[in-house]
């Protein structure tokens, strides 16, 4: 009886804090859509994922297996909500579950997985047969494009400022950081890939914060500063997305007041960005990530 109790007590808990959240919600937008699973411990597992403060609310209903998602429209959407529940094991029919994680849900959370292919895949399948029927190849090239050349953007003005730092020259990585910023914001996040999403939305606060400060400024000294930071979140990136070529991640023990830190090069031999002239050649390649 007690037992009963305490569970009921819970689970109502649980259905205010949900409830509370969803109410702060502005600009809300609430759907239903279909999340797999069987139990409480699903329930418990896909709502903490989905849930996101002020920001997303997922209430899961055990019995249906429907989902009520209210989200703000204008920091997410229902696909990153779903994306973040498939990355703990359950799928939608938007997003599948990676199968490593999905075999490692406990025995009573594994639910019958229906075999189905995730809507984007659909629509890209179904684009390319028209392109090809109507012998469109170049299209079919242009549609394919844009998932990496939108990261590649990224990168590329993260290598023209370190290239400005090595040089000292901080009215050009001011300039090279407000292309970064510009080249962040055009990022569509919903079109990356779900490993690459996860990791963006992790780094995304930083990158801004810090190309942005760099940005503000032609002081070498407080760009180096900020560089340090900035390359660590761009190294989380590229390590999950690949470069279209080799970079490497390279480490200058004397930077940072003796703490030392690291930048990314698309040059295997060191150039310094935090010291310039002064040691240009300071520092090891310590990983070459491909």
């Amino acid at each position: 009886m007690k037992k009963s109790l305490n569970t009921l007590m819970m689970a109502t808990f649980i259905l205010l804090s949900i409830t509370t959240n969803a109410q702060k919600i502005k600009n809300a937008k609430t759907e239903t859509v279909k999340v797999y699973g069987n139990c409480g411990m699903c329930e418990t597992k896909i709502e903490k994922a989905g849930n996101v403060k002020n920001v997303a609310s997922v209430d899961w209903n055990q019995d249906t297996g429907m989902a009520t998602i209210t989200y703000n429209t204008t920091k997410t959407n229902k696909d990153e909500i779903l994306k973040r529940i498939a990355l703990v094991g359950y799928d939608s029919d938007s997003f599948l579950a990676p199968d490593d994680v999905y075999n490692n849900l406990h025995g009573c959370c594994q639910y019958d997985r229906v075999a189905k292919v995730p809507v984007k895949t659909e629509t890209e399948t179904m684009a390319t047969t028209d392109e090809h029927a109507n012998h469109n190849h170049s299209a079919t090239q242009t549609n394919e494009a844009p998932k990496m050349s939108q990261l590649d953007a990224v990168y590329e003005n993260y290598f023209s400022l370190k290239d400005a730092l090595v040089k000292t020259d901080g009215t050009t990585a001011s300039a090279a950081a407000k292309e970064l910023v510009a080249s962040i914001n055009a990022v569509k996040m919903d079109e990356l890939k779900m490993d690459v999403h996860m990791v963006w939305m992790k780094v995304l606060e930083n990158l801004k914060k810090e190309a942005i400060a760099i940005s503000e400024s032609t002081d070498t000294k407080k760009q180096r500063g900020r560089f340090n930071t900035l390359s660590t979140s761009i190294y989380e990136l590229i390590k999950v997305s690949k470069s279209d070529e080799t970079v490497y991640y390279q480490f200058c023990p004397m930077a940072n007041n003796g703490k030392g830190a690291n930048w990314l090069s698309k040059e295997n031999n060191i150039k310094n960005p935090y010291f310039g002239s002064m040691m240009l050649s300071c520092g090891k390649v310590v990983e070459t990530i491909k």
